[in-house]
């Protein structure tokens, strides 16, 4: 167990040691003996901060603390280890020791979504290992711009992850004890807080290395595609990637006379349904759009078909209809979504199909050969923020 004095305490705590001594009068950290203290004693100094902030004054935490109203002893258990000290190297003297721009290094913080620190703070232990990566591509050549984009990334990703954690454990966990009259631990017990957080990180890196599994796939491929193109052997042209976006009719209309719960209730419905039809074909959901989704297909034919898909398990479940547009060509990928001339115009093709039908451009319609689909001309439209008229199709399945 780490056992600290009073300066080495303060110091990974970011207080300074007559603020630690307060807190020790106070009765909210209480140190061993020969007054050492334990890595439990430097997060209970490091929340003091949070608890502050939050607006509850010191004297009434010390108070409820001393008459056993309140107890932060639940920062012993080993699931609250994540809970990172500082290291008392700053961020400047790593920055120079790593030979790292020190912009980089302070995006750390922020983008774990905290307040941009100084040159002159310490980094935090959690933050080490990201500080390591970095200096790896860094030294490997890798552009500034690219790393900032996955950190970014990452950091946003991680923070939906961890508040829907905290909302599962606060609904299933912290809730029902409060409503029983008891604390949290007495509840469920320190044992099973540990446990869950050691199977919901395992858990996190399982569905995190299935997830690789799926995009490295698609490196490779894409990778033997380029290698087979420069040797005149196959035209990546043959097959653009198709940009998908379906619209739920009356979604506005819908949630306005149902409400919140309902809107939500539908989204939920509708997103576990379009979901299996476009990843049974070879699809993926980019992003959820409130009224709809968007979704990217590698090859439009496959593309088509899961549109069709979802526009009859749209029906079959009772939603609302829905309406769907294809689009067929280059695509920018950046931070996770798509971007381009593509996604727009797929946009506005969804926008002008009627509920329940399924519109693609005459792009969709040469690139889907050996489809199980039949396409049927509308001819020349004009399309919103679309220069020129565009020669769309209805599709619908094959016999």
């Amino acid at each position: 167990m780490t056992s600290l004095n009073l300066e080495e305490a303060a110091a990974r705590g970011g207080v300074s040691a007559d603020e630690l001594r307060h807190l020790v009068a106070l009765g909210i950290v209480t140190p061993g003996p020969d007054d050492r203290f334990t890595s439990g004693d430097v997060r209970r100094v490091s929340m003091v901060h949070s608890i502050v902030a939050a607006g509850i004054p010191l004297d009434g935490l010390g108070a409820a603390m001393r008459n056993g109203q309140v107890s932060l002893d639940f920062l012993d258990a080993p699931a609250f280890e994540r809970f990172s000290a500082l290291s008392g190297v700053t961020f400047a003297q790593l920055a120079e020791r790593a030979e790292v721009p020190i912009e980089l290094l302070m995006l750390i913080r922020e983008a774990a979504g905290s307040a941009a620190p100084l040159p002159e703070d310490s980094i935090r232990d959690e933050e080490l290992p990201y500080a390591e990566f970095i200096e790896a591509q860094v030294k490997a050549g890798f552009r500034p711009a690219a790393i900032q984009q996955l950190l970014r990334v990452q950091g946003d990703s991680m923070r939906r992850m961890a508040e829907t954690e905290s909302a599962w454990w606060q609904s299933e966990v912290v809730m029902p004890a409060v409503e029983a009259g008891k604390r949290p631990h007495e509840i469920r017990g320190v044992d099973f807080g540990d446990r869950m957080s050691v199977l919901s990180e395992q858990a996190l890196m399982g569905m995190y290395h299935l997830q690789q599994t799926h995009a490295w796939t698609t490196n490779i491929i894409e990778g033997l595609e380029m290698t087979l193109a420069a040797a005149g052997l196959h035209s990546r042209l043959d097959h653009p990637p198709a940009m998908c976006f379906l619209d739920i009719t009356g979604y506005t209309r819908l949630t306005q006379e149902r409400g919140d719960t309902a809107a939500a209730t539908l989204a939920e419905q509708l997103g576990r349904l379009v979901q299996r039809a476009s990843v049974k074909h070879g699809g993926r959901q980019v992003k959820w759009l409130g009224d709809g989704a968007m979704f990217f297909f590698p090859n439009p034919g496959p593309g088509v078909v899961a549109a069709l898909e979802m526009v009859a398990g749209v029906a079959d479940a009772g939603l609302p209809p829905a309406h769907v547009g294809l689009h067929a060509g280059p695509v920018i990928f950046q931070e996770g979504d798509y971007y381009g001339q593509t996604v727009n115009v797929a946009s506005r093709i969804a926008d002008y199909a009627r509920p329940g039908e399924v519109v693609v451009s005459q792009e969709v319609v040469d690139a889907s050969g050996g489809a199980e689909v039949v396409f049927r001309e509308i001819g020349p439209v004009e399309l919103k923020g679309v220069s020129g008229p565009m020669n769309l199709h209805a599709a619908s399945r094959g016999g």
